[in-house]
Protein backbone atom coordinates (compact mmCIF):
# COMPACT_ATOMS: atom_id res chain seq x y z
CA UNK A 1 0.00 0.00 0.00
CA UNK A 2 1.20 3.55 -1.10
CA UNK A 3 1.53 6.43 1.25
CA UNK A 4 -1.22 8.60 -0.16
CA UNK A 5 -3.51 4.92 -0.01
CA UNK A 6 -2.45 4.66 3.60
CA UNK A 7 -3.55 7.98 4.50
CA UNK A 8 -6.48 7.89 3.46
CA UNK A 9 -7.48 4.60 4.88
CA UNK A 10 -6.17 6.56 8.63
CA UNK A 11 -8.59 9.24 7.81
CA UNK A 12 -11.21 7.07 7.80
CA UNK A 13 -10.15 5.24 10.26
CA UNK A 14 -10.29 8.35 12.23
CA UNK A 15 -13.88 9.10 11.33
CA UNK A 16 -14.69 6.07 12.43
CA UNK A 17 -13.18 6.54 15.88
CA UNK A 18 -14.99 10.33 16.55
CA UNK A 19 -18.41 8.67 15.34
CA UNK A 20 -18.38 6.17 17.66
CA UNK A 21 -16.72 7.81 20.47
CA UNK A 22 -18.67 11.28 19.87
CA UNK A 23 -21.54 9.83 18.79
CA UNK A 24 -22.55 8.32 22.47
CA UNK A 25 -21.49 11.39 23.53
CA UNK A 26 -24.00 13.64 21.44
CA UNK A 27 -26.73 10.43 22.28
CA UNK A 28 -26.25 11.22 26.05
CA UNK A 29 -27.05 14.91 25.27
CA UNK A 30 -29.97 14.66 23.57
CA UNK A 31 -31.69 12.29 25.47
CA UNK A 32 -30.77 13.85 28.86
CA UNK A 33 -34.15 15.81 28.79
CA UNK A 34 -36.17 12.14 27.78
CA UNK A 35 -34.06 10.27 30.52
CA UNK A 36 -33.10 12.44 32.63
CA UNK A 37 -36.61 12.74 34.99
CA UNK A 38 -34.87 15.37 37.26
CA UNK A 39 -31.63 17.04 38.51
CA UNK A 40 -30.34 13.96 40.18
CA UNK A 41 -30.82 11.90 36.83
CA UNK A 42 -29.43 14.36 34.48
CA UNK A 43 -26.45 14.57 36.64
CA UNK A 44 -26.21 10.13 36.17
CA UNK A 45 -26.36 11.30 32.28
CA UNK A 46 -23.83 13.92 31.84
CA UNK A 47 -21.49 12.19 34.79
CA UNK A 48 -21.48 9.09 32.29
CA UNK A 49 -19.53 10.94 29.68
CA UNK A 50 -18.01 13.45 32.19
CA UNK A 51 -14.38 12.14 32.25
CA UNK A 52 -14.33 11.43 28.52
CA UNK A 53 -16.25 13.93 26.54
CA UNK A 54 -13.44 15.96 25.65
CA UNK A 55 -11.25 13.56 25.11
CA UNK A 56 -13.58 12.48 22.24
CA UNK A 57 -13.51 15.57 20.35
CA UNK A 58 -9.19 15.17 19.80
CA UNK A 59 -10.35 12.62 17.39
CA UNK A 60 -12.48 15.10 15.28
CA UNK A 61 -9.45 17.59 15.43
CA UNK A 62 -7.08 14.84 14.60
CA UNK A 63 -9.31 13.81 11.57
CA UNK A 64 -9.05 17.10 10.06
CA UNK A 65 -5.71 17.64 10.30
CA UNK A 66 -4.78 14.90 9.00
CA UNK A 67 -6.44 15.45 6.03
CA UNK A 68 -5.11 19.04 6.02
CA UNK A 69 -1.41 17.65 6.48
CA UNK A 70 -2.05 14.62 3.85
CA UNK A 71 -4.70 15.61 1.37
CA UNK A 72 -4.17 19.90 1.77
CA UNK A 73 -6.36 19.69 -1.96
CA UNK A 74 -9.46 17.50 0.03
CA UNK A 75 -8.92 19.93 2.90
CA UNK A 76 -9.46 23.19 1.06
CA UNK A 77 -12.28 21.84 -1.57
CA UNK A 78 -14.24 20.59 0.90
CA UNK A 79 -13.49 22.99 4.02
CA UNK A 80 -14.04 25.86 2.29
CA UNK A 81 -17.14 24.79 0.28
CA UNK A 82 -18.80 23.50 3.61
CA UNK A 83 -17.98 26.29 5.52
CA UNK A 84 -21.18 27.37 6.62
CA UNK A 85 -22.14 23.75 8.18
CA UNK A 86 -18.56 23.60 10.03
CA UNK A 87 -18.79 26.80 11.52
CA UNK A 88 -22.09 25.80 12.97
CA UNK A 89 -20.61 22.57 14.14
CA UNK A 90 -17.58 24.84 15.57
CA UNK A 91 -20.25 26.75 17.64
CA UNK A 92 -22.23 23.94 18.48
CA UNK A 93 -19.17 22.04 20.23
CA UNK A 94 -18.14 25.09 22.06
CA UNK A 95 -21.21 25.81 23.56
CA UNK A 96 -21.78 22.96 25.16
CA UNK A 97 -18.55 22.03 26.17
CA UNK A 98 -19.13 25.63 28.61
CA UNK A 99 -22.47 24.03 29.33
CA UNK A 100 -20.61 21.11 30.72
CA UNK A 101 -18.47 23.08 32.59
CA UNK A 102 -20.66 26.25 33.80
CA UNK A 103 -24.43 24.23 34.73
CA UNK A 104 -22.89 23.52 38.52
CA UNK A 105 -21.43 26.80 38.71
CA UNK A 106 -24.44 27.79 40.25
CA UNK A 107 -27.38 26.14 42.43
CA UNK A 108 -30.46 27.69 40.56
CA UNK A 109 -32.89 25.51 38.84
CA UNK A 110 -33.20 28.62 36.24
CA UNK A 111 -29.46 28.65 35.66
CA UNK A 112 -29.34 24.70 35.08
CA UNK A 113 -32.21 25.08 33.02
CA UNK A 114 -30.52 27.68 30.50
CA UNK A 115 -27.17 25.10 30.33
CA UNK A 116 -29.04 22.27 29.98
CA UNK A 117 -31.08 23.39 26.26
CA UNK A 118 -27.55 24.44 25.16
CA UNK A 119 -26.65 20.64 25.94
CA UNK A 120 -29.62 19.49 24.23
CA UNK A 121 -29.54 22.23 21.34
CA UNK A 122 -26.03 21.03 20.54
CA UNK A 123 -25.67 17.66 20.96
CA UNK A 124 -29.06 17.63 18.57
CA UNK A 125 -27.80 19.91 15.78
CA UNK A 126 -24.08 18.90 15.71
CA UNK A 127 -24.13 15.42 14.50
CA UNK A 128 -26.17 16.88 11.55
CA UNK A 129 -23.16 18.80 10.77
CA UNK A 130 -21.11 16.04 10.69
CA UNK A 131 -23.08 14.09 8.62
CA UNK A 132 -23.86 16.60 6.40
CA UNK A 133 -19.67 17.48 5.62
CA UNK A 134 -19.01 13.61 5.17
CA UNK A 135 -21.95 12.71 2.99
CA UNK A 136 -21.02 15.94 1.02
CA UNK A 137 -17.38 14.42 1.00
CA UNK A 138 -19.18 10.71 -0.65
CA UNK A 139 -21.45 12.13 -3.33
CA UNK A 140 -19.39 15.00 -4.45
CA UNK A 141 -20.08 18.96 -4.61
CA UNK A 142 -19.87 21.17 -7.73
CA UNK A 143 -16.04 21.69 -8.25
CA UNK A 144 -15.06 22.69 -11.66
CA UNK A 145 -11.58 21.90 -13.48
CA UNK A 146 -9.68 23.32 -10.48
CA UNK A 147 -11.44 22.51 -8.15
CA UNK A 148 -13.50 25.53 -6.87
CA UNK A 149 -16.90 25.49 -5.58
CA UNK A 150 -19.31 26.46 -8.39
CA UNK A 151 -22.79 28.06 -6.86
CA UNK A 152 -22.89 29.57 -3.54
CA UNK A 153 -22.82 28.13 -0.09
CA UNK A 154 -25.95 26.34 -0.21
CA UNK A 155 -24.80 23.94 -2.38
CA UNK A 156 -23.82 21.82 0.21
CA UNK A 157 -27.06 20.94 0.94
CA UNK A 158 -28.80 18.23 -1.21
CA UNK A 159 -31.29 14.77 -0.92
CA UNK A 160 -28.01 13.01 -0.15
CA UNK A 161 -26.30 15.69 2.44
CA UNK A 162 -29.77 16.03 4.42
CA UNK A 163 -29.91 11.73 4.42
CA UNK A 164 -26.26 12.15 5.61
CA UNK A 165 -26.91 14.38 8.28
CA UNK A 166 -30.48 12.33 9.25
CA UNK A 167 -27.80 9.14 9.19
CA UNK A 168 -25.76 10.32 11.72
CA UNK A 169 -27.95 12.49 13.84
CA UNK A 170 -29.90 8.93 14.10
CA UNK A 171 -26.84 6.62 14.85
CA UNK A 172 -26.20 9.16 17.16
CA UNK A 173 -29.54 8.65 19.36
CA UNK A 174 -29.02 4.98 19.39
CA UNK A 175 -25.79 5.02 19.87
CA UNK A 176 -26.49 7.11 23.35
CA UNK A 177 -29.36 4.73 24.02
CA UNK A 178 -26.92 2.12 23.92
CA UNK A 179 -24.36 3.35 25.91
CA UNK A 180 -26.51 4.95 28.67
CA UNK A 181 -28.21 0.96 29.14
CA UNK A 182 -24.03 -0.33 29.64
CA UNK A 183 -23.00 2.76 31.92
CA UNK A 184 -26.10 3.30 34.77
CA UNK A 185 -27.56 1.82 37.02
CA UNK A 186 -31.26 1.72 38.04
CA UNK A 187 -34.17 2.97 36.51
CA UNK A 188 -32.77 5.37 34.11
CA UNK A 189 -30.84 2.05 32.68
CA UNK A 190 -33.91 1.09 32.41
CA UNK A 191 -35.72 3.34 30.82
CA UNK A 192 -32.26 3.63 27.95
CA UNK A 193 -32.87 0.01 26.99
CA UNK A 194 -36.51 0.55 26.45
CA UNK A 195 -35.84 3.42 24.60
CA UNK A 196 -33.41 1.42 22.36
CA UNK A 197 -36.06 -1.33 21.98
CA UNK A 198 -38.56 1.16 20.63
CA UNK A 199 -36.94 3.34 18.47
CA UNK A 200 -33.83 1.35 17.15
CA UNK A 201 -35.36 0.43 13.69
CA UNK A 202 -36.76 3.62 13.08
CA UNK A 203 -33.59 5.22 13.55
CA UNK A 204 -31.32 3.09 12.08
CA UNK A 205 -33.56 3.61 8.70
CA UNK A 206 -32.02 7.20 7.41
CA UNK A 207 -28.03 5.17 8.16
CA UNK A 208 -29.49 2.18 5.75
CA UNK A 209 -31.16 4.28 3.32
CA UNK A 210 -27.75 6.09 2.78
CA UNK A 211 -25.73 2.95 2.58
CA UNK A 212 -27.36 2.09 -0.06
CA UNK A 213 -27.77 5.25 -2.11
CA UNK A 214 -24.12 4.98 -1.84
CA UNK A 215 -23.99 2.16 -2.90
CA UNK A 216 -26.28 2.37 -5.89
CA UNK A 217 -24.63 5.23 -7.43
CA UNK A 218 -21.06 5.30 -6.17
CA UNK A 219 -20.12 2.22 -5.01
CA UNK A 220 -18.17 -0.81 -6.42
CA UNK A 221 -19.09 -5.00 -6.31
CA UNK A 222 -16.59 -5.30 -2.93
CA UNK A 223 -18.68 -2.76 -0.63
CA UNK A 224 -21.89 -4.64 -0.75
CA UNK A 225 -19.95 -7.07 1.74
CA UNK A 226 -19.30 -3.74 4.34
CA UNK A 227 -23.05 -2.62 3.95
CA UNK A 228 -24.35 -5.69 4.93
CA UNK A 229 -22.13 -6.30 7.96
CA UNK A 230 -23.51 -3.09 8.90
CA UNK A 231 -26.67 -3.51 8.80
CA UNK A 232 -26.66 -6.88 10.32
CA UNK A 233 -24.70 -6.02 12.91
CA UNK A 234 -26.62 -2.98 13.97
CA UNK A 235 -29.82 -5.05 13.76
CA UNK A 236 -28.08 -8.06 16.19
CA UNK A 237 -27.43 -5.04 18.75
CA UNK A 238 -31.24 -3.95 18.98
CA UNK A 239 -32.01 -8.01 19.43
CA UNK A 240 -28.98 -7.84 22.12
CA UNK A 241 -30.37 -5.37 23.92
CA UNK A 242 -33.20 -7.36 24.10
CA UNK A 243 -31.77 -9.76 26.09
CA UNK A 244 -29.91 -7.25 28.55
CA UNK A 245 -26.71 -8.02 26.81
CA UNK A 246 -25.94 -4.32 26.60
CA UNK A 247 -21.86 -4.38 26.20
CA UNK A 248 -22.49 -6.98 23.19
CA UNK A 249 -25.27 -4.48 21.86
CA UNK A 250 -22.30 -1.31 22.30
CA UNK A 251 -20.10 -3.90 20.52
CA UNK A 252 -22.42 -4.40 17.77
CA UNK A 253 -22.76 -1.22 17.19
CA UNK A 254 -18.85 -0.82 16.41
CA UNK A 255 -18.92 -3.44 14.28
CA UNK A 256 -22.06 -1.56 12.25
CA UNK A 257 -20.49 1.73 11.98
CA UNK A 258 -16.96 0.40 10.96
CA UNK A 259 -18.72 -1.78 8.70
CA UNK A 260 -20.87 1.60 7.27
CA UNK A 261 -17.14 3.88 7.23
CA UNK A 262 -15.88 0.97 4.99
CA UNK A 263 -18.91 0.80 2.64
CA UNK A 264 -18.86 5.00 2.21
CA UNK A 265 -14.94 5.50 2.25
CA UNK A 266 -14.69 2.58 -0.49
CA UNK A 267 -17.59 4.10 -2.59
CA UNK A 268 -15.29 7.09 -2.93
CA UNK A 269 -12.17 5.74 -3.74
CA UNK A 270 -10.12 6.36 -5.77
CA UNK A 271 -10.96 9.95 -5.33
CA UNK A 272 -11.42 12.03 -1.96
CA UNK A 273 -14.15 14.57 -3.41
CA UNK A 274 -15.79 13.77 -6.40
CA UNK A 275 -17.38 16.85 -8.55
CA UNK A 276 -21.06 16.39 -9.66
CA UNK A 277 -20.56 18.96 -12.43
CA UNK A 278 -17.62 16.23 -14.55
CA UNK A 279 -16.18 13.34 -12.96
CA UNK A 280 -13.37 14.30 -14.85
CA UNK A 281 -12.74 17.63 -12.19
CA UNK A 282 -12.99 14.58 -9.54
CA UNK A 283 -9.94 15.04 -6.50
CA UNK A 284 -8.47 11.87 -6.24
CA UNK A 285 -6.23 10.62 -4.09
CA UNK A 286 -3.25 10.50 -5.65
CA UNK A 287 -3.57 14.05 -6.95
CA UNK A 288 -4.61 16.04 -3.81
CA UNK A 289 -1.82 14.32 -1.82
CA UNK A 290 1.09 15.74 -0.84
CA UNK A 291 4.68 15.26 -1.42
CA UNK A 292 6.44 11.70 -0.69
CA UNK A 293 8.37 13.63 1.95
CA UNK A 294 5.24 15.34 3.92
CA UNK A 295 3.90 11.64 3.60
CA UNK A 296 7.09 10.24 5.27
CA UNK A 297 7.80 12.15 7.93
CA UNK A 298 3.89 12.55 9.30
CA UNK A 299 3.66 9.11 8.49
CA UNK A 300 6.81 8.45 11.20
CA UNK A 301 4.91 10.94 13.69
CA UNK A 302 1.71 9.15 13.50
CA UNK A 303 3.55 5.98 14.31
CA UNK A 304 4.73 6.90 17.80
CA UNK A 305 1.55 9.11 18.45
CA UNK A 306 -0.87 7.36 17.82
CA UNK A 307 -0.53 4.68 20.22
CA UNK A 308 0.19 6.74 22.72
CA UNK A 309 -2.84 8.33 22.56
CA UNK A 310 -4.90 5.09 22.20
CA UNK A 311 -3.09 3.91 25.57
CA UNK A 312 -4.31 6.82 27.16
CA UNK A 313 -7.44 7.28 26.42
CA UNK A 314 -8.30 2.96 26.97
CA UNK A 315 -6.78 3.66 30.32
CA UNK A 316 -8.88 6.22 30.57
CA UNK A 317 -12.31 4.13 30.29
CA UNK A 318 -11.01 1.47 31.98
CA UNK A 319 -10.90 3.36 35.11
CA UNK A 320 -14.17 4.91 34.56
CA UNK A 321 -15.85 1.47 33.60
CA UNK A 322 -17.91 1.29 36.43
CA UNK A 323 -22.23 1.44 36.22
CA UNK A 324 -23.03 5.19 37.46
CA UNK A 325 -26.85 5.27 39.56
CA UNK A 326 -28.76 8.04 41.85
CA UNK A 327 -27.32 6.66 44.40
CA UNK A 328 -23.87 7.46 43.59
CA UNK A 329 -24.93 11.45 43.00
CA UNK A 330 -23.55 13.56 45.86
CA UNK A 331 -25.38 17.43 47.03
CA UNK A 332 -24.79 20.27 44.86
CA UNK A 333 -21.94 22.15 46.08
CA UNK A 334 -22.15 25.63 44.25
CA UNK A 335 -22.43 28.94 45.31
Amino acid sequence: MDLPTFWFALIAALWLGYLFLEGFDFGVGMLLPILGRDERERRVLINTIGPVWDGNEVWLIVAGGATFAAFPGWYASLFSTAYLPLLVLLLMLIGRGVAFEYRGKVDTARWRRTWDAVIVLASWVAPMMVGLVLSASVFGLPLDANGDRVGGPQVVLSAATVLGALAVWGFAFLHGAVFLSLKTAGEVRERARLFALRFGVPLLLPVIGLLLWAQLTEGHAWTWAPLGVAVLAALAGIVRMRSRREGQAFALQGVALAGAVVALFGSLWPNVLPSTLDPAWSLSIAETASSPYTLTVITWVAAFGTPAVLVYQAWTYWVFRKRIGAHHIPPVHAP
